[in-house]
């Protein structure tokens, strides 16, 4: 009978020292043990949401909106079309049930791929496995994967893209499937043209990477962005991704704009907030709110809305550093951010402990993509499990900071190169004011601290896992 990872041995190599180099090859797959260990139990965390939690969780409005765009296709104002496309694409079949399950199956395979690359750049397997570890047990990240939102595919998305571009030999095929990655992240989610640009602007300093590579590259992550923004120009009249980018900054200044002092335009005056600033809610009560000064524009809203924005910004930078400091603060705390009496006040970060009924303005679209009842049904023990174990479950986002910072500081000392463009990618994740924008920051922060640690004298480029000829 065949023996997983055995290795066939050459016809001068029987013999004694023959057969005792056939038993160590064919041990040598104990040595995968730890991380089979880790994986398996990741995927049990992954069958108790399954089981717990049918067919999915829903996110407030947003969840609501991506299916509806999976139905009509067209690139909407807030969001881009990519996750929308991808719920189109794995329907019809079994609904929601479907799309988590996909979900988390890609969640598991990037927690595989971030393993094998770290093992290969010299890695030992125990880090390798600790480092892949939070992707397989953050309770955020299994979360995210059981919504139906755009966050796990973009993660897996734009960590796909990054994990081509560490190979050990970008070949033209393997600078087209990034960039290809990376686009399609930015579709998913506007951050990814930050990551596209990080990238394009990494690989010329890679060794060994010449200008055709960047070219194919370049062309291969810019042509599905324009293209996509192209569309919504012939859809809306406006060449971009979004036609919100304005608003959401705008929501960002109204927790502290004073336009006493911003003193702006007559035809901006009707986006000053009227609320003394102590008793103003945070950002999205500004953005979605039906009260909000945002609905008594006429036309478009989102280039009034940016330049109100910048203004504020520029006449009060201090109240806007700190508001984005005080964002992180709220953000970075080492306790959960969500607690179970929150849980019941419909806080969507937790594991819920009740069902919730749809609304009737929302629950066609759901069942029309379930094909039947599509509200999340709890089933026990398992949801219950999940619950116990989303209590602990999780990397505490300062210490997930701290580890980034000391990562970047050693990458530039030891001249990690490589680690630098995960290092940055997962940088450039965590500023935000939601907690489902930081946790994308996980993989890259962890790729980034693997590839710091591996041993001196390991080449930057990919070596062989396999054993040397001799």
């Amino acid at each position: 009978m065949a023996t997983p990872d055995t290795t066939f041995v050459l016809p001068e190599k029987r013999g004694p020292g023959g057969r005792r180099r056939l038993v160590s090859e064919r041990t040598s797959g104990w040595r995968y043990l730890p991380f089979v260990v880790a994986l398996a139990l990741g995927v049990a965390l992954r069958g108790l949401a399954m089981l717990g939690y049918r067919p999915a969780l829903l996110f407030w409005a947003d969840s609501y909106a991506y299916l509806e765009s999976a139905a009509h296709p067209v690139p909407g104002e807030f969001r881009p079309l990519g996750y929308s496309l991808f719920l189109a694409a794995l329907a019809p079949g079994p609904g929601l049930t479907l799309v988590t399950a996909v979900q988390h199956l890609l969640g598991l395979g990037l927690a595989v791929a971030v393993y094998a690359l770290l093992v290969r750049r010299g890695l030992s397997r125990w880090a390798a496995t600790a480092l892949a570890a939070p992707l397989l047990y953050d309770e955020f990240l299994i979360l995210l994967e059981h919504m139906i939102m755009a966050d796990a595919l973009f993660t897996v998305l734009a960590a796909g893209g990054v994990l081509v571009l560490l190979r050990r030999r970008i070949t033209p095929a393997a600078a087209v499937t990034a960039g290809v990655l990376l686009s399609l992240a930015a579709v998913t989610r506007t951050i990814g043209v930050v990551v596209l640009a990080l990238a394009a602007v990494w690989l010329p300093l890679r060794r060994g990477t010449g200008w055709r590579i960047w070219v194919t590259f370049t062309a291969a992550g810019l042509v599905p962005v324009l293209a996509y923004a192209g569309w919504m120009s012939a859809t809306s009249g406006v060449f971009g991704l979004t036609r919100a980018d304005g608003m959401f900054l705008w929501a960002r200044t109204t927790t502290f704009a004073d336009c006493s002092v911003i003193r702006p335009e007559a035809r901006l005056a009707k986006l000053c907030p009227v609320t003394p600033v102590d008793d103003r809610p945070s950002p999205p009560f500004w953005l979605w709110a039906t009260w909000s000064p945002m609905y008594k524009m006429r036309g478009d809203r989102n280039g009034p809305a940016g330049e109100f924005a910048r203004a504020a910004i520029l006449a009060q930078p201090g109240d806007y550093l700190a508001a984005v400091g005080e964002d992180l603060g709220s953000l970075l705390r080492w306790e959960r951010t969500t607690s179970p009496a929150e849980a019941r006040q419909r806080n969507p970060y937790w594991f819920p402990l009740e069902e919730r009924p749809l609304k009737s303005s929302v629950r066609p679209i759901v069942e029309a993509y379930e094909g039947g009842p599509g509200a999340t049904r709890i089933h026990e023990p398992y949801a219950g499990a999940l619950r116990a174990y989303q209590r602990f479950g999780y990397l505490p986002f300062p210490l997930l900071v701290f580890a980034l910072a000391g990562t970047l500081i050693a990458a530039a000392v030891r001249r990690r190169h490589d680690a630098l463009l995960p290092g940055l990618t997962a940088a450039v994740l965590i500023p935000g004011f939601d907690i489902r924008y930081v946790v994308p920051a996980i993989p890259f922060a962890c790729l980034a601290a693997g590839l710091t640690l591996r041993k001196d004298g390991t080449p930057e480029t990919e070596r062989s896992a396999g054993p040397s000829p001799r």
